[in-house]
């Protein structure tokens, strides 16, 4: 048998023609981003990478690829009884590595000698990222963006989950991201993704969206939290129609009370969060804000932070950064209750 190949860009247009998308590099390679879908088969660990590199520039290099070759064999000798066996005849399995060398050929040739129909990626992961970054560059300019914009706790996030409910297209970049876009923004338990994997993330995202249809987005800064979002995709929300959410200031602080309570339940997580604002607003202002924390008055916390901090520099960065602020189409919004975002939500749709 002969082993098929195929270029990124055509394999990125079919990958639902595969059974399934095996990456053979190691566990940190994957985890920092893959092809959507994938799974991992490690032909060489990270440690065993390690050791193999490390032989390789220090001793003999013909040493090196045969005990790498060694390790393999048995890797893929384990990785076939454990996730080979009980596939069909008929299973069509794309591989990839690194560039599409030796792991992903070590593999494959294994899959084809058993009778598989395997597929390798030409050029492996470098070259499907290097498709993704292109299509970064052309995809946002396709969609007719429409974003929310509106005070922190007015509910934004929750109104993009309201329209997705309703049928809207939407694409939430701080799911994405895993991060709420401010200093109070990390999510417990929920690490962010790599750079590389939140753009793989918004790449496939935008590849789902209809370009007869709006999209609605919200209005984020550069980052969100320590990560970028692509630059093409900044620039057409920048410039698009904004909506901008209006609630009255008890509202939010009711629904920032509610939609963060892992900071109610952990007064001493929020004071460390609010240590990042000691530069800006000054030592004695935090330290003020985690004594009356402390004593249980985290409402009046939050609502100073809204007034205080995060109102006016939210105000400043939407007027400098996004054309359509000044002339955004208000929604006003009573509270942050499902019921209010969801009649919100069937009003932008009939608009």
């Amino acid at each position: 048998m002969s082993l098929r190949r195929t270029a990124a860009v055509d394999a990125i247009a079919r990958l639902d023609a595969f059974d399934a998308i095996i990456d053979a590099r190691s566990e940190s390679e994957f985890a920092e981003d893959h092809l959507p879908g994938a799974v991992n088969w490690p032909v060489l660990d990270d440690t065993q990478r390690a050791e193999i590199g490390t032989e390789y520039k220090q001793a003999s290099p013909f040493d090196a690829r045969k005990r790498g070759a060694a390790m393999a064999a048995r890797n893929i000798a384990a990785l076939i009884e454990s996730h080979a066996m009980a596939r069909p005849r008929g299973w069509k399995p794309l591989v990839y590595c690194w560039r599409g060398g030796q792991r992903s050929g070590s593999l494959s040739l294994v899959l084809d000698q058993i009778g598989f129909a395997v597929c390798v990626l030409e050029g492996g992961y470098r070259e499907f990222r290097r498709a993704v970054l292109v299509e970064l560059e052309t995809l946002p300019a396709r969609f007719d963006w429409r974003v929310l914009c509106g005070r922190t706790g007015s509910a934004k996030s929750r109104l993009l989950q309201a329209l997705a409910a309703r049928g809207a297209q939407v694409l939430d970049l701080e799911a994405l991201a895993s991060h709420r876009g401010s200093v109070l923004g990390p999510l417990p338990g929920q690490p962010q993704p790599s750079q590389k994997a939140f753009e793989t993330a918004v790449w496939q995202a935008l590849r789902g969206l209809d370009a007869t249809r709006p999209v609605f987005v919200e209005g984020e800064s550069r980052t969100i939290g320590r990560l970028r979002v692509p630059e093409r995709l900044l620039e057409r929300m920048r410039a698009a129609p904004c909506l901008q959410l209006q609630m009255p200031l008890p509202a939010r602080v009711e629904f920032l009370m509610q939609d963060y309570a892992h900071f109610v339940d952990d007064v001493e997580s929020f004071c460390t969060r609010l240590d990042a604002l000691r530069e800006l607003r000054g030592g004695e202002v935090v330290d003020r804000w985690q004594a009356e924390a402390r004593a249980g008055r985290i409402a009046g916390v939050v609502q100073e932070l809204l007034t205080l901090h995060y109102d006016p520099v939210y105000e400043k960065s939407m007027q400098r950064n996004f054309a359509g602020f000044a002339s955004a189409t208000p929604v006003v919004l009573a509270d942050g209750a499902e019921a209010t975002l969801d009649t919100a939500a069937v009003q932008l749709l009939a608009a």
